[in-house]
């Protein structure tokens, strides 16, 4: 759906995008995260042709940006839909009238007009405000309005730049539950630049995080999750760590097919042994809970509680190695 490839942007002298390297995939719901300036809606202007780029390539539903004429990439903009943070709304218009802009503009018949309007309305829940003008809509019905204008021309792709940032958190997540709806009923592949670290927990199946034009972290949500790496923290504003320093200490990621009540206390059971729990969390990702626990042990339990976790397919990273481990020790890898 969208590759980029080694993908290069400067301003003059100051560099923008340093070789920044994305597979996108039809139906994913994607988050491009990051502080102000990290180069998210820069990327995200490249992908809808709105900014060009000096080097590599960037291929949009097979085709790559750059071979565009003016004509071509007029076109192509047909299959990319995109909000803004600032519903960028004409006031003087109806609801109605908004939404049916792009299709006015391209001349299509007014009844498939109408009828086209009728629908997403309907879709984004606000059929019976089609009549309004945006003055008289609440910041989240104004963004719906957007929504079903950046759909009306029935887009493989839909762009969201900080599309609710300027919401509250209550319409925040109406907005991204009706982006997820229509993500599952119309197959749309979504991208999503943010800031908000729980835009990216509630809607993404896969994210990349941003620094300075380049990216530090990429892969699924539960991913990037689990190896809560240096980009991660920094992002959180967690770079603080924690010195766990007696004994050995064990981070187990704990998923929604586990019982993580049940984890810890079989496992003291089993093994007839006791261990602290000296941090750890549980949090809603998308329709998962996920979390991870930092547990602490004396030297002589370490060999036997990671055979245990071990035989039980549990991931869990080592503190002092900062490894991860699933199944057999000494497998380098996060599979979750």
């Amino acid at each position: 759906m969208i590759i980029v490839k080694d993908l290069k942007k400067r301003y003059n002298d100051f560099a923008v995008l340093h070789g920044i390297n994305l597979n996108i995939s039809k139906g994913d719901i994607y988050g491009l995260v990051g502080r102000s300036g990290a180069g998210k809606s820069t990327l995200l202007r490249c992908i809808n042709g709105l900014e060009s780029y000096d080097e590599g390539k960037l291929i949009v539903n097979g085709m790559e940006m750059s071979s565009y004429n003016r004509e071509g990439l007029r076109e192509a903009r047909k299959e990319i839909g995109m909000i803004f943070q600032n519903f960028s709304l004409l006031e003087r218009k109806t609801v109605y009238d908004n939404v049916a802009l792009p299709m006015v503009c391209w001349k299509y018949p007014n009844s498939e007009i109408d009828k086209r309007v009728n629908e997403l309305l309907e879709l984004v829940g606000i059929l019976d405000k089609r009549n309004k003008r945006p003055r008289n809509l609440s910041g989240g019905q104004k963004q719906r309005v957007a929504i079903a204008r950046a759909l009306a021309l029935n887009p493989k792709i839909l762009l969201c730049d900080e599309a609710t940032s300027a919401l509250d958190p209550k319409t925040t997540k109406s907005i991204l539950a009706l982006l997820r709806e229509i993500n599952e009923k119309l197959g749309i592949t979504i991208i999503i630049v943010t800031h908000q670290i729980e835009v990216v927990k509630q809607i993404c199946n896969k994210a990349c995080i941003l620094e300075n034009g380049k990216i530090v972290e990429e892969g699924s949500v539960e991913e990037i999750f689990f190896r809560q790496s240096p980009a991660m923290k920094r992002f959180l504003g967690e770079e603080e760590e924690i010195n766990y320093s007696i004994g050995k200490s064990i981070q187990i990621f704990i998923s929604e097919d586990l019982n993580n009540n049940a984890i810890f206390t079989q496992m003291a059971l089993d093994l007839n042994i006791t261990f602290s729990i000296v941090g750890g969390r549980m949090e809603r990702y998308g329709n998962k809970n996920l979390g991870f626990f930092v547990i602490s042990l004396k030297d002589d339990q370490y060999p036997r509680v990671i055979k245990y976790l071990d035989s039980k397919s549990i991931v869990w990273r080592d503190m002092m190695t900062n490894i991860d481990f699933i199944g057999k020790k000494g497998e380098l890898k996060c599979e979750i």
